[in-house]
């Protein structure tokens, strides 16, 4: 692992770091905030993915997390959205697809399958290199994420029930496989095997018995990709009958951007916090 930069914020660090992915089959660039409270002992760790376009610099650089993550204690993981570099095979014309747009699964078509494995990267690969570098206490994990990335976040919990204590999203992709911005990058990535779409869609996911106890979702009312790509109340009526609580908040008036996702930010880290025991 190389330090690209490390800079105090709120009495904690936040960094960037970069190493030779063996699931991406490239160099990988992520960025971590370690609170204050490091010093005494390991802390909880939140992972925060990112959508379509982002890097780990976007929530890094817009999201403002930091100070109440400070308050809170919570170790914050920003990983990049997808393979990178001159050998990553790319459509650099389609900002839906390809570089910037992993959406979180494991590609199995080539010429993908080598460096799109970004499923293995976020659930095995960086969590090893996470509890090898950073005082972080494994034991103790969340996950949340921003639309492509709320995607990547309810999936991963809902296969994961085990590992994570909570699960909130900002604007999910909660059906990729039927919406129109991810359901072509699933058949490049996946093939035409619709079981194959099922194991990273959440309503399919639920729908096959998965089960994860609580998500928190905050939609804006005003959001463009409202009702073509994101469809929030597919996973509200999918959950009806389940013992899986939701608690979904059409925030009236806000947008896709990070205007929208820093003013609720501070919620949502409170509501992690609350569950990984850090709650004040």
């Amino acid at each position: 692992m190389k330090s690209i930069s490390e800079a105090r914020a709120h009495g904690g660090t936040q960094g960037v770091y970069s190493h030779m992915s063996q699931a991406c089959n490239c160099e990988m660039t992520f960025a971590v905030f370690v609170p204050p409270q490091a010093k005494d002992g390991p802390c909880p760790v939140l992972w925060y993915l990112s959508g379509l376009t982002c890097t780990h610099a976007n929530v890094m650089d817009k999201g403002e997390y930091r100070r109440m993550a400070a308050e809170l204690g919570l170790i914050v993981v920003c990983p990049d959205t997808s393979p990178r570099g001159d050998g990553v095979p790319d459509e650099p014309d389609n900002w839906q697809f390809g570089k910037g747009a992993g959406f979180y699964v494991d590609a199995t078509e080539e010429p993908f399958a080598s460096h799109y494995r970004m499923y293995s990267y976020v659930t095995e690969e960086l969590p090893s290199l996470i509890t090898e570098n950073f005082p972080a206490d494994m034991a103790r994990q969340s996950i949340f994420g921003h639309s492509m990335g709320g995607h990547g976040a309810m999936t991963i919990a809902l296969k994961h029930p085990d590992r994570f204590k909570s699960c909130s999203a900002f604007a999910p992709i909660v059906q990729p496989s039927t919406a129109g911005w991810s359901k072509p990058a699933f058949e490049k990535y996946l093939g035409t095997n619709d079981a194959a779409w099922r194991l990273y869609d959440a309503t399919a996911l639920v729908e096959d018995g998965a089960r994860f106890p609580e998500f928190l979702i905050d939609q804006g009312t005003a959001d463009g990709f409202l009702d073509d790509g994101l469809r929030p109340w597919l996973f509200e009526e999918v959950v009806k009958g389940t013992d899986i609580a939701l608690t979904l908040r059409m925030q009236e008036g806000y947008d896709h951007s990070y205007f929208f996702i820093s003013t609720f930010m501070d919620d949502h880290l409170r509501w992690h916090a609350q569950r990984l025991g850090t709650a004040k």
